[in-house]
């Protein structure tokens, strides 16, 4: 089963941190977003492999966008 992971606002990609094929665990960080001068993290919210990361750094999301795919490991 797979996760996708949004956008939860207006945000700069600072950094991305974890690439296709990262094995995550609940928590960690899949990129770094900056809003307001503000550094927020986008955490996964399972455990599993990325499978997909749909931004890079510099692009602008939107609330709602794409940031990842997580295939969950059970």
């Amino acid at each position: 089963m797979a996760d996708e992971i949004r956008a939860e606002m207006v945000a700069n990609v600072l950094e991305v941190v974890a690439a296709a094929g990262t094995a995550v665990t609940d928590g960690d960080t899949i990129v770094l977003l900056e809003s307001m001068k503000m550094e927020i993290p986008v955490l996964t919210e399972v455990a599993g492999t990325v499978v997909s990361v749909a931004v890079k750094e510099g692009d602008v999301v939107q609330g709602g966008d794409l940031i990842a795919v997580i295939e969950r490991t059970e």
